[in-house]
């Protein structure tokens, strides 16, 4: 915390110091690249190598590659469905995109992902009612025909300035590859390369991706919760009656709110510029009540990311439109005593 932090200022003290002020915000920010949720489809390594043994096994060290080995390896881990197409070396769409070449069963766009979710979720997914309905079986045994296909064939040939998606350490020359991959400790260079084409969890933040804009509403959920503070948070693209645009936090409530907050964490910069400008027309509101003797609020913002520290003139309006409210993960913990929103705690 800094002398120069905004909501240390004293009103009249802010405008002389709106410079000192947008760097304090500056040196708090932090990118947020290296933290990801895992909601509630992340997999950890020993779940997903025990789906890799249940495949592995199930398919006699992929010596008996079948598609009726495929059901056995998902039915003893569903893990195995994600092992398999992490094989393939595709996303969820398109491994049903591939499936659908072979007329067996229409596959809509995003059933894979739902199979994906699932199989994530509950190693036994294969086994249940939901796992075994006569559509589903039939779907899934297209996914699992197509893989076997592409997987046993490996990279056809390609003109050069073009690459196949299965020449790759594993797949390139079919399930020989794959069983020399199973049997013997892959190379670290063949990984790290492999994980540099692939972006490192790159399948999980697609799978997570509107939670990644969450991690800040979490932290301010916690903060409230812990300091028993009423609160009511919005919903994605929720109407409040008598706003264009809800806020992400009411508190206590939309009806009579002493506070209104807005959340962000932006790695771009036009992101963070369409969050300033509902903070803004929310300022604007707030001026509207007091200039007619209606009750008003207070407008906090909540915000990190490299996005804000692009453009400098933005903080500086973010700043006085909120009264020096500005606060940073890093910055969280005074929130509460900063802000309107002590009147709050019991």
């Amino acid at each position: 915390m800094s002398d120069q932090s905004p909501y240390m200022l004293a009103p009249d003290d802010l405008a002389d110091n709106l410079d000192g002020a947008v760097d304090a915000v500056f040196g708090t920010l932090s990118s947020q690249f290296m933290l990801l949720p895992k909601g509630d489809t992340y997999l950890t390594y020993p779940e997903f190598q025990a789906g890799f043994e249940a495949l592995r096994i199930a398919s006699g060290g992929f010596r008996d590659f079948t598609t009726q080995t495929c059901w056995d390896a998902v039915r003893r881990n569903a893990r195995a469905w994600i092992v398999l197409r992490a094989i393939i070396g595709v996303s969820p769409p398109e491994w049903g995109d591939l499936a659908n070449e072979l007329n067996i069963e229409p596959i809509p766009t995003n059933w894979c992902r739902e199979v994906d979710g699932d199989a994530k979720r509950d190693p036994d997914f294969f086994n249940t009612g939901k796992g075994q309905t006569g559509l589903r079986v039939r779907r899934i045994d297209a996914c699992f025909a197509v893989a076997v296909g592409a997987i046993s064939g490996g990279a056809s040939p390609v003109p050069d300035d073009v690459i196949h998606r299965l020449s790759k350490f594993d797949t390139r020359d079919g399930i020989g590859s794959v069983q020399h991959a199973a049997e013997f400790h892959v190379p670290y260079a063949v990984l790290l390369y492999e994980r540099f084409l692939g972006r490192p969890f790159a399948s999980h933040r697609d799978a997570i991706s509107e939670l990644v804009g969450d991690v800040m509403e979490l932290a301010i959920e916690a903060a409230l919760a812990s300091a028993h503070i009423p609160f009511r948070k919005t919903k994605r693209a929720e109407r409040v009656p008598g706003f264009e645009q809800a806020p992400d936090f009411f508190a206590p409530d939309e009806l009579a709110p002493i506070s209104i907050i807005e959340a962000k964490v932006c790695g771009d910069d036009g992101t963070a510029r369409d969050k300033v400008s509902r903070v803004l027309r929310l300022a604007a509101m707030r001026d509207e009540r007091l200039r007619t003797g209606r009750p008003s609020f207070e407008v906090i913002a909540c915000i990190d990311g490299r996005g804000f520290r692009v453009r400098r003139q933005d903080m500086r309006y973010l700043i006085t439109a909120t009264r020096g409210k500005v606060f940073t993960m890093a910055t969280l913990p005074d929130l509460i005593d900063n802000t309107s929103l002590k009147q709050l705690k019991p």
